[in-house]
């Protein structure tokens, strides 16, 4: 999204144009931030195994047992990187795979204990940011509930487009 923002023509609807793309492009440049964060906090531990996308992708895995397709539906993430950095995951012993025994074309993917530790780093991380975020009151108007439901609604617009030109 490198494009040069689309210059509002002062209309109502140009103004919404202008702050939607706006809007998109914050949204991009927050994920590639958090990446960043991650790297950073890795780069101060010591940790260079594992890059970021690596462990927000460890993160997303969780506490429960899931396919590579659940975690594309669940994360920012490509089909082929999905799979790429599952297979370099399970090399490096952050995951465990499993064949399903309903399909066996299908893998099973969970957190070995290193993957817990990673994921543990992660959702410190992200707490010491959320607590940061709330002390200094950048999190109250609007509220982060809020701001969370409005982009539901744009993901199920968005989601109900792809449906549609299918």
């Amino acid at each position: 999204m490198n494009a040069a923002l689309p210059s509002p023509d002062h209309s109502p609807q140009g103004d919404t144009v202008h702050a939607y793309f706006q809007s998109l492009q914050l949204l991009e440049r927050l994920h590639r931030l958090m990446l960043d964060l991650i790297k950073d906090d890795f780069e101060r531990l010591g940790r260079c195994d594992l890059t970021p996308v690596q462990a927000l992708l460890l993160y997303n895995i969780g506490e429960a047992e899931v396919s590579a397709g659940e975690l594309r539906s669940r994360g920012m993430y490509q089909g082929s990187n999905v799979s790429y950095n599952l297979k370099k995951l399970v090399g490096m012993g952050y995951v465990h795979h499993e064949r399903s025994d309903q399909d066996r074309r299908s893998v099973r993917v969970r957190l070995s204990d290193a993957g817990q530790a990673v994921r543990e780093q992660i959702g410190q991380l992200f707490a010491r940011h959320a607590d940061d975020l709330v002390a200094s009151g950048i999190l109250d108007d609007p509220p982060l509930d809020q701001v969370n439901g409005q982009w539901r609604r744009i993901e199920r617009y968005w989601t109900e487009q792809i449906r549609y030109i299918y």
